[in-house]
């Protein structure tokens, strides 16, 4: 069944991050479907019942506070996030979770001990164009798929241990680093969950473009087939060229284990692309193993940075096992710099630059002109204004 979606009704939903590339005109019917959803195909739903999720990331990055009642506009996507949910796509229109704040919708498989139960919400209709044809975000998806460019950006991969070891953050300072060093930059999510959060911190230290896979056409990466990922990936490498980028810094999610990140690591494609990588992690064993691992696989590693490096006696343990440790405030000083700019590309195993220093900028004065963990932690409770135009929500 097709009914009129009047504008009104579109206007006064809570917009979610991951719908931000559809025109809320093209937003003109609702379509009561019978089967399985869709992943990207964006729902009409109704707040029923709040858990863990009480506010949406808008497209402009503010996170609005919801209700029991409210009408929502978010995607229909799977989630894979240890620290979180595992949640699937439902095999109807029935009653499911919204397992992300930036807009997913699916119904929860497990979940972190420490998580509440997710809000739950009642989908009223797939969101239709004035046709009646659902509208999913593949087809609102940047152009640029197919061959890498001819002329693409030196890539850098930022890869971690696991959720939260400090991937963004420290693809952030090498953003942070490359501009101050007077280049052009992409920062690049590759995949994840949709959510604007980590886009807004690079573009924060400096991205001159900021993209996501929410720009190729996903709402989620996880479950989605890895061609698909593989190709999405380089159309917003190809996207950072036609941007005249100089540098792509990608950050991977989830961890080294997580198939979806150790198949797309493996792609000869995204190596081939690839000039170096800058891995994250918690502890100095993670440090090691992940640092071992990304040279096997023929990735020319820069240095080993992430939440271990809050330790010193965590970065004191990583450095005597023969990891190259850089803190964050010796990346955006730009001491990877020289690494990144020697023309070297694809070449396996430690990168030939300066020593990881034991010290370096941490205990210089110009700290204070730095970014640090807690300062990137406090930005991300942060609203932002609501009045952004809607050009403001994509990033490209």
């Amino acid at each position: 069944m097709v009914t009129k979606l009047r504008r009104r009704r579109v206007a006064n939903a809570k917009r979610a991050f991951t719908t931000r590339r559809v025109p809320a005109r093209h937003m003109q019917t609702l379509v009561r479907a019978n089967g399985k959803p869709a992943a990207g195909n964006l729902v009409l739903a109704s707040v029923c019942e709040l858990g863990k999720h009480r506010r949406i990331e808008m497209p402009n990055g503010r996170r609005a506070l919801i209700l029991p009642g409210d009408e929502i506009i978010v995607c229909y996507g799977n989630r894979y996030a240890p620290d979180q949910y595992e949640a699937l796509i439902g095999d109807d229109l029935g009653c499911c979770d919204l397992v992300a704040s930036g807009g997913i919708a699916a119904c929860e498989i497990n979940r972190h001990e420490r998580m509440l139960a997710p809000t739950k919400i009642t989908p009223l209709g797939l969101i239709g164009d004035d046709q009646g044809r659902p509208l999913n975000l593949l087809n609102y998806r940047i152009a640029g798929e197919g061959s890498p460019a001819a002329t693409p950006p030196r890539v850098i991969v930022v890869a971690g241990t696991a959720m939260n070891s400090g991937k963004t953050f420290t693809a952030a300072s090498v953003v942070r680093g490359l501009v101050a060093s007077g280049l052009r930059v992409a920062g690049i999510k590759a995949t994840g969950t949709g959510s604007g959060a980590d886009l807004w911190k690079m573009k924060d230290l400096g991205a001159d473009v900021v993209l996501d896979f929410t720009d190729a056409g996903f709402a989620s990466t996880y479950k989605a087939p890895d061609h698909e990922v593989e190709a999405g990936v380089v159309s917003l490498i190809n996207h950072a060229a036609e941007r005249r980028c100089d540098f792509a810094v990608v950050e991977i999610a989830d961890g080294l284990q997580h198939t979806e990140t150790a198949t797309l690591l493996r792609s000869s494609v995204l190596k081939k692309l690839t000039s170096g990588c800058v891995f994250a992690a918690f502890d100095s064993i993670g440090a090691r193993a992940g640092y071992r691992e990304l040279c096997h696989l023929g990735y020319r590693v820069l240095a080993v940075s992430g939440q271990l490096t809050r330790s010193p006696l965590a970065m004191r343990e990583a450095r005597a096992s023969g990891c190259p440790v850089y803190t964050p405030f010796d990346i955006q000083a730009g001491a990877l710099v020289p690494m990144m700019t020697d023309g070297a590309r694809g070449a396996p195993g430690h990168a030939q630059g300066p020593a990881a220093p034991a010290a370096a900028v941490a205990g210089s004065g110009g700290q204070r002109d730095l970014i640090r963990f807690r300062d990137v932690e406090d930005a991300h409770a942060l609203d932002f204004p609501d009045d952004l135009e809607e050009s403001a929500c994509n990033f490209g």
